[in-house]
C-alpha cells in the first residue's frame, strides 16, 4: 500500500510567528495561515476563510520568526499532522501543517512599492524529528 501526504497553501499569517527552542536547541516556529476560498452559489459569489496551523523547523523557522509578521502572504509545502493529548481527562487532536519549505509573498512591511517577488526561506535539510516535539 502506498501513502501520500502533501499540502501546498497561499495565504496570510493571522498572527506574528512563535518561535520555541526543544531541548536539544532545535527551534520550532509557529504560525497561522488564513486561505479564502471563492465559490459560486446561485450565481451569488460567497468566500469562505479556512485557518491552518503551520509548524516550521530549524533554520526555515528561523527565518520566517525573522522576516515574516501578521498580515504577510506565504506559500507553503509540506505534510499534515495529528497531534493528539489528553486534557483533563478529555481526548484532544488537531492537524497541523509541518512545513518542509516556506516562501515569502509580497514585499515586506515597509519596503517601498514596485517589488512583487517573493523571497524563499533557504531549505533545511533532516526532515522533522517528530519525537523531540514538546506540544
Amino acid at each position: 500500500m502506498v501513502t501520500f501526504n502533501r499540502v501546498i497553501l497561499a495565504g496570510n499569517l493571522v498572527r506574528d510567528p512563535e518561535i520555541r527552542y526543544l531541548p536539544s536547541g532545535l527551534s520550532v516556529t509557529s504560525f497561522g495561515l488564513a486561505v479564502n476560498s471563492r465559490y459560486k452559489q446561485n450565481n451569488e459569489l460567497k468566500e469562505e476563510v479556512s485557518f491552518f496551523d503551520v509548524v516550521v523547523f530549524g533554520k526555515m523557522g528561523e527565518n520566517c520568526a525573522e522576516y515574516l509578521s501578521k498580515g504577510r502572504p506565504v506559500l507553503v509545502e509540506g505534510r499534515l499532522r495529528q497531534r493528539r493529548w489528553e486534557t483533563d481527562g478529555a481526548k484532544r487532536s488537531k492537524i497541523e501543517v509541518v512545513a518542509d519549505n516556506v516562501q515569502f509573498l509580497g514585499a515586506p512591511r515597509g519596503a517601498g512599492g514596485g517589488e512583487t517577488g517573493g523571497g524563499v526561506a533557504p531549505q533545511q535539510g533532516g526532515g522533522t524529528p517528530d519525537d523531540d516535539t514538546p506540544f
